[in-house]
């Protein structure tokens, strides 16, 4: 297995391969990560890991609705609010992301545009500079037994999803025709896009291979589609809206 060390950026969010993520950088430890990553050539990958977080806040307590210079001064560290040893705040498996913008603001938070890109398996966390680095183990995707057909069952299965938690109302959904036919591309698509919790979401992601996860979509998609079928007043959800995420 090939492994790495990156920057690691905890979330309360799960990133899947190939799906974006704004996020909003205005803690330190986070503005170093994004200063640091700027050094890097411009045609090279500025990438960082991303895990969600088990058992932590991805902010530092007093973090949120303070002025930017009462966070930038706070002189938090970098495993502020992860315990004494991170590595046990954290999920397990996460994703790479890659940087594709990262604009520093007048006032020196960041605006950044990431892409996951690759599951790794988090194997260890050093706390010892301005950010959270990582020891990281690259995983592979298999695609299991049966992976095309499943994902067909569960592109059906989503559009009906979809269409019951948008009230039925066709012109707010995309075809199937315009969903992607790669197993692994569609799990992961699924898995981000339906209305799920971390713990289920992070299940997926670490799923042994496509074909367990997208069984495992099918499943919930059957049952929250039965769910949202007895909830008639349920507002409808913009699917392909994804919110940015503070640090």
């Amino acid at each position: 297995m090939t492994t790495a060390r990156l920057p690691l950026f905890p979330l309360n969010v799960v990133l899947f391969p190939g799906l974006v993520l704004p996020l909003n950088v205005f803690e330190e430890r986070y503005r170093a990560m994004m200063r640091e990553l700027l050094k890097t050539d411009e045609d090279e990958p500025r990438r960082f890991a991303v895990v969600a977080i088990r058992d932590g806040r991805e902010t530092a307590p007093t973090a949120l609705g303070m002025p930017d210079e009462v966070n930038a001064t706070a002189g938090r560290g970098p495993a502020d609010g992860f315990g004494p040893d991170p590595l046990q705040s954290f999920h397990r498996v996460g994703c790479v992301a890659d940087a594709a913008k990262i604009r520093e603001r007048p006032d020196g938070s960041f605006e950044v545009l990431a892409t996951g890109t690759t599951r790794v398996r988090l194997l260890s966390v050093d706390a010892s500079g301005p950010f959270l680095t990582a020891e990281l183990e690259e995983l592979d995707e298999e695609p299991g037994e049966e992976a095309g057909a499943l994902a067909e069952g569960v592109l059906r299965a989503f559009h009906s999803y979809r269409k019951r938690l948008a009230g039925a109302s066709e012109r707010s959904l995309t075809t199937n025709a315009e969903l992607p036919d790669d197993p692994s591309v569609v799990s992961y698509l699924v898995a981000a896009a339906a209305v799920l919790d971390v713990p289920v979401k992070q299940r997926l992601l670490q799923a042994p291979d496509t074909a367990t996860r997208l069984r495992e979509e099918l499943t919930l998609l059957r049952s929250e589609t039965a769910v949202i079928r007895h909830l008639p007043s349920l507002p409808a959800v913009d699917l392909t809206h994804a919110p940015t995420h503070p640090n």
